[in-house]
């Protein structure tokens, strides 16, 4: 029973520390299982001005995109060395993500880099430079290549024509 005890900060602390983690995989988010406002809706990160992604990502609101809008912006602000000043990221339209790209700001004195992306909650990452600040469209919309559906109908016929062969 005393051993009992003597195990109950431990547990206490790893709670505590589990609730307060400041390293949440952002990756691995699942969407609510509630039902969509309409088809093919989605939810970005979204937050105004926060002090750095972690937050920005930690503490988003949890809302679906508006029916105009098809993509996720990211704007990040920061200075000649690389200290964020602050993140917004949203729901976007097309034209907003045209944008898409890194500027100087000469008046304040900081760098503005601008990303898009499309799908659920895309926007994980900051834009840092011209390499990633960059308007990323899905592949899966626009490839020609099959999709798994169509490779498991083939694999699904092809015992059934195989049976149909002469042996």
């Amino acid at each position: 029973m005393a051993t009992d005890l003597a195990l109950v900060p431990i547990v206490v602390q790893l709670l505590v520390d589990l609730v307060t983690s400041d390293n949440i995989n952002f990756y691995n988010l699942m969407p609510a299982l509630e039902a969509t406002p309409y088809p093919k809706s989605f939810k970005c990160f979204t937050c105004e001005q926060a002090s750095d992604n972690y937050n920005c990502n930690r503490w988003a609101e949890d809302v679906w995109c508006p029916r105009n809008a098809q993509y996720c912006m990211t704007v990040h602000h920061f200075n000649h060395h690389g200290k964020t000043k602050f993140v917004t990221k949203r729901c976007a339209v097309h034209e907003e993500c045209l944008l898409a790209g890194c500027r100087y700001h000469k008046n304040g004195h900081h760098i503005e880099c601008v990303s898009c992306c499309e799908g659920m909650v895309c926007n994980i990452e900051l834009p840092t430079n011209h390499t990633n600040a960059v308007f990323a469209l899905s592949q899966t919309r626009n490839s020609v290549a099959p999709t798994f559906r169509t490779w498991d109908s083939v694999f699904l016929l092809i015992p059934f024509l195989t049976g149909l062969l002469p042996f």
